[in-house]
């Protein structure tokens, strides 16, 4: 059974783009790791949006005919707005993120798991991101409802424990993992697959 993990840095996490066995230093390895009798592949790029993953879509995903597939793309749609003003409406996401999912079920991927944007604010600015984080995050959870997709929520169960160790040692900048957040999002990852 192969497995695809692709998305943006969270899910890259240092990994070797010219070796398909390199998992990154992430949620996906220790995915990988876990799940040794599987192929677990990790596509992931750090700063991609969803129009990104629809560019590569087929040689990213498509090509390696994946049994599961874990798709966490949304925070650089978010994020872009703030730090560059080239927003991603939800909309735009929402549309782009339905032809990725179709495009996977037309080519015959049994299972899809969508995993949810998430933030944990470290900054007062930060806090300002949930009016557009938020909507994306609801379009997400639409999607999997209406394609029929697996869903793993991660914005409230990442924040759930940020109230006790503190954002910042889940997500040292807000967006990227700590090992510790790394750790909890395999943990959750890891639940959602098995429970399928």
């Amino acid at each position: 059974m192969t497995i695809v993990l692709t998305g943006d840095s969270i899910t890259d996490a240092g990994r070797d783009r010219s070796d398909l066995a390199s998992w990154g230093s992430g949620y996906a390895a220790l995915i990988g790791e876990a799940l040794v009798e599987q192929r677990v592949i990790n596509t992931g790029v750090g700063g991609n949006r969803v129009v990104d993953l629809q560019r590569r879509w087929d040689e990213d995903v498509l090509a390696h005919q994946p049994t599961v597939l874990s798709v966490m793309i949304g925070i650089n749609d978010t994020w872009r707005r703030y730090d560059r003003d080239d927003p991603t409406s939800a909309q735009a996401y929402a549309t782009g993120y339905r032809d990725l999912v179709m495009r996977a079920q037309t080519a015959g991927v049994g299972r899809i798991i969508l995993v949810e944007p998430f933030l944990l604010p470290v900054t007062d600015e930060q806090w300002g991101w949930r009016e557009d984080l938020d909507p994306k995050i609801q379009a997400v959870r639409r999607l999997a409802a209406d394609l029929g997709a697996g869903y793993l929520a991660t914005d409230g169960p990442l924040a759930q424990r940020a109230a006790t160790v503190g954002a910042a040692a889940l997500a040292y900048d807000g967006v990227h993992p700590t090992p510790e957040g790394h750790r909890l999002l395999a943990d959750l990852w890891l639940a959602e697959y098995r429970a399928g």
